[in-house]
C-alpha cells in the first residue's frame, strides 16, 4: 500500500536521472577523458552486487603486469576530499571498502574522493610519486563525469532487475535502457552451473548488444581468517559440525554467507546491521550479549572482511569478542572457463591502451 504513494517520487526521480543521462548523451554535460586506461566498476541497482571482490579480482589480475590504482567515494567515510588510503588508515577516515583493497594489496595505489575527476587528476598529477598504468573506478557506472574505456556492470543473479522499478519504489539507480552504456555485463552470485537454455533468457533479459560481453561469476568462498590474530582454527570447524556459530554482518545482502555457513554448523545465531553500518558501543554490547547468551565451549563470531575493517576501529571491543572474531575472505570466479576470455579482454585494453600513451608522451617530448 505505502508504494502507492511513492510512485510519483519514482517517476520524479526517473524523469531527472533520464534527463541528466540525456544531457551527457547530447554533449550538453560533458564526460572528461584521460591519456590513461581507466576501467569502472558499478551496477544499476541499489543493494551489495559483488563490487568489491570483482574490484579485487581486477587489481590481483592487473597487479602482475601494471601500476595499479582504486578509485573510490568512500562511502561513509568522516572525511573530504582526495585522500590516499594507508593500511594504517581507518575506516571512517577512508571508507571500509578501500580500506580492505588496501590491506589486501598493499603494493597498489588506493584512493577515495568524492569527486571522481578530482580524484583521478591527483592520481595523474605529475607530484605523484607514482602514476599507475590503469584506475580503476569503484562503484562508478553512474558517474558520467569520467569517460571509462571501459565500463563493467554487474546485475545479481537471484535479483533480476527486468520487472523491478525505479528508487524509491524498486532497487534500480536508473532505467535498464542504460545498461547499453557497458561494454562487460557480468551476473554475480551465480549458483555453480547454469543451463544453456538459463544463459539464453538472460542474454535475452539484458537485450545484449553485439558490442557487449556477458559473463557469470560466483563467490569462492575461502577458510575463516581471525580479525585480531588471535588464533586459527583447526579442520575440525569444516568437518565436525559442532561449533556454535553467531554470524554478524552489515552488508546489503548476508543471505548468501548464511547459506555457506549452514553447512559447517547446525546452531547459528544471526546478527543483522545496515550496509556499511558503523558499529556503535550499544551495537558492540549487543554482539557480546548475544554471544555470552550461547552455551557452548566451541563457538566463533563470524563475520566478513567489509565488516572487520569497522569492527577494528573499535576502542571497546572486548578481548573475549576479539578472541572470538573471524571474517570469511571471498574471491570471485569465471563459471565454465570464462575467465581466460575476461582476463584477455582486460589485459588487451590496457596493454595496448599503455602502449599509446608511452608512445605519446615519447614523441611530445622530442
Amino acid at each position: 500500500m505505502i508504494k502507492i504513494f511513492l510512485y510519483p517520487l519514482s517517476w520524479a526521480y526517473g524523469f531527472a536521472v533520464s534527463v541528466r543521462n540525456k544531457m551527457f548523451d547530447l554533449n550538453l554535460l560533458k564526460s572528461k577523458e584521460f591519456d590513461v586506461p581507466i576501467i569502472s566498476i558499478g551496477n544499476i541497482t541499489v543493494g551489495g552486487t559483488g563490487k568489491t571482490p570483482h574490484v579485487e579480482y581486477l587489481v590481483n589480475l592487473l597487479s602482475k603486469k601494471f601500476k595499479v590504482a582504486t578509485l573510490s567515494r568512500g562511502y561513509k567515510r568522516k572525511t573530504t576530499g582526495f585522500r590516499l588510503v594507508e593500511t594504517s588508515s581507518t575506516a571512517i577516515e577512508v571508507g571500509d571498502e578501500p580500506l580492505q583493497i588496501k590491506n589486501k594489496f598493499p603494493d597498489i595505489t588506493v584512493s577515495v574522493c568524492e569527486n571522481r575527476v578530482v580524484g583521478a587528476e591527483n592520481l595523474l598529477s605529475s607530484q605523484n610519486k607514482t602514476i599507475p598504468d590503469v584506475v580503476l573506478l569503484d562503484d562508478a557506472f553512474q558517474h558520467r563525469r569520467i569517460s571509462p574505456g571501459i565500463n563493467i556492470l554487474l546485475i545479481d543473479y537471484s535479483r533480476q532487475i527486468k520487472n523491478d522499478s525505479l528508487l524509491p519504489v524498486g532497487r534500480l539507480r536508473e532505467s535498464t535502457l542504460q545498461m547499453r552504456r557497458a561494454n562487460i555485463i557480468i551476473f554475480t552470485k551465480c549458483p555453480n552451473e547454469i543451463s544453456p537454455i538459463m544463459r539464453r533468457i538472460l542474454m535475452k533479459d539484458v537485450n545484449l548488444k553485439p558490442y557487449q560481453k556477458l559473463f557469470f561469476t560466483t563467490l569462492d568462498y575461502q577458510k575463516l581468517e581471525p580479525v585480531f590474530n588471535a588464533g586459527k582454527l583447526n579442520n575440525d570447524f569444516y568437518t565436525a559440525k559442532d561449533f556454535s556459530l553467531l554470524i554478524v554482518t552489515g552488508i546489503a545482502s548476508p543471505e548468501n554467507i548464511h547459506k555457506y555457513l549452514k553447512q559447517f554448523s547446525e546452531k547459528i545465531e544471526i546478527l543483522t546491521f545496515p550496509d556499511h553500518h558503523n558499529y556503535s558501543d550499544n551495537d558492540l554490547l549487543t554482539i557480546t550479549k548475544k554471544f555470552e547468551a550461547i552455551h557452548s565451549e566451541k563457538k566463533i563470531i563470524i563475520t566478513t572482511k567489509k565488516d572487520a575493517m569497522r569492527l577494528k576501529d573499535s576502542d571497546n571491543l572486548p578481548d573475549e569478542i576479539k578472541t572470538a572474531l573471524y571474517y570469511l575472505p571471498v574471491k570471485v570466479k569465471f563459471l565454465e572457463d570464462e575467465g581466460k576470455a575476461f582476463n584477455n579482454k582486460i589485459l588487451n585494453y590496457v596493454g595496448e591502451n599503455k602502449s599509446n600513451r608511452e608512445l605519446y608522451n615519447r614523441k611530445n617530448k622530442k
